[in-house]
């Protein structure tokens, strides 16, 4: 082969493998970054409904089925609820049978494909719990945004911002706890979130532009009466939660965070968002390079937000080791750094965004201890 030949030869084959290359990290980092709102995480595992008996349903046995606590299981355009693994009833080896409080909708039917979601309730504040509500409109940057209000006679507002695979749906779960409280709670919806603007390159930021939202709406609750304001977030609502602290104009408005399995490494986060989706392992740091040119993240920012001399709130932290989305290292680390302001409550056996459901009396009894002070 002539060297001109062999030249253009190898710059052309170079060139092919930089295009591979990228459309491979683009294509990774999509696996992590358009997870539409609501939709299963990756990590979620599919199991079967083997048999249904009165207040009991069997279940595929894996290390999910066997968790303790409560969840939601849907598939098959039903939604329900299981408890606790139910002991001496008997079952094949390879099943297990936990509890059926309710079916919220549909039927289990045995073949059912089902999984478990932190979601345990579906519907409005009034259809799921009884509690009268306002669907109310949050005026945001991209365009108006949906929320729940519940109203409550206290000054303290409670903002409750949901996270990565779930909707608003899922603060429901720890709604009739903070109805009782008698706090007023506003239930947000943001961009991407049906009814919500999309945002406008179509993907998630791990909450980098999300906090925005949040922003908008710390000042709808101030506009209508608000005197402080308590935000509640779950994952990358946890991490909008840390950015709104730090970066609002009303800031001094927040008087506490409760943080539920926070996403506070986003790189980490990424890379098993896309593993999860059977992403290759070479392929994953193409991923994060790509999710942060293509979604403009910026680790920076959100170690800013999370750095311990910028916390200014007290702050509780609900994490732990089972969480494979979010590792909880750098909550540990917070903690540890701010033990003055911020409380770490470990839950074992309890999968990303579901602390609440591994032990609820637990969960809301630390909670209520946690905002009684500041209400």
């Amino acid at each position: 082969m002539r060297p001109a030949t062999a030249t253009a030869v190898a710059v052309t084959t170079l060139f092919g493998v930089g295009a591979a290359a990228v459309a491979a990290g683009r294509y990774a980092a999509d696996a992590a970054l358009r997870a539409p709102s609501g939709r299963p995480l990756p990590s979620d595992q599919k199991i079967t409904v083997h048999a249904t008996a009165a207040g009991q349903v069997t279940l595929t046995r894996s290390l999910a089925t066997l968790r303790p606590g409560r969840y939601g299981i849907e598939g098959g355009g039903a939604h329900a609820v299981v408890g606790p693994v139910l002991e001496g009833v008997p079952h094949a080896a390879d099943t297990v049978v936990r509890r059926l409080e309710r079916v919220n909708h549909g039927t289990l039917v045995p073949g059912t494909r089902v999984r478990l979601t932190p979601q345990t309730y579906t519907g409005d504040p009034r259809t799921a719990l009884g509690l009268a509500h306002q669907d109310v409109w949050v005026p945001g940057e991209l365009g108006s945004l949906p929320a729940w209000f519940v109203p409550g006679p206290r000054d303290t507002w409670v903002i409750t911002v949901h996270g990565l695979g779930t909707t608003r749906e899922h603060p429901l779960n720890v709604l009739e706890f903070l109805a009782a409280q008698r706090l007023p709670v506003l239930d947000l919806g943001y961009r991407g979130d049906p009814g919500a603007p999309r945002s406008p390159d179509g993907l998630n930021h791990l909450g980098d532009s999300e906090w925005r939202d949040l922003d908008a709406a710390i000042r709808y609750a101030v506009r209508f009466g608000a005197e402080r304001v308590v935000l509640h977030g779950w994952s990358t609502g946890a991490s909008m939660a840390l950015h709104a602290v730090g970066n609002s104009a009303l800031s001094e408005r927040v008087s506490g965070l409760v943080l539920d399995s926070p996403v506070l490494d986003w790189e980490a986060t990424v890379r098993a968002l896309a593993s999860a989706r059977r992403v290759p392992g070479p392929l994953l740091p193409l991923a994060v390079r790509s999710a942060q040119g293509r979604a403009q993240l910026h680790g920076d920012r959100l170690l800013e937000a999370a750095d311990p001399r910028n916390l200014h709130v007290p702050t509780v932290i609900f994490h732990g080791p089972g969480d494979t989305i979010a590792p909880w290292g750098p909550s540990r680390e917070l903690a540890a750094h701010r033990p003055d302001l911020v409380t770490l409550h470990t839950v074992d056996n309890a999968p990303h965004g579901a602390m609440w459901n591994a032990d609820p009396d637990r969960y809301e009894e630390l909670l209520r201890r946690f905002l009684t002070p500041l209400m």
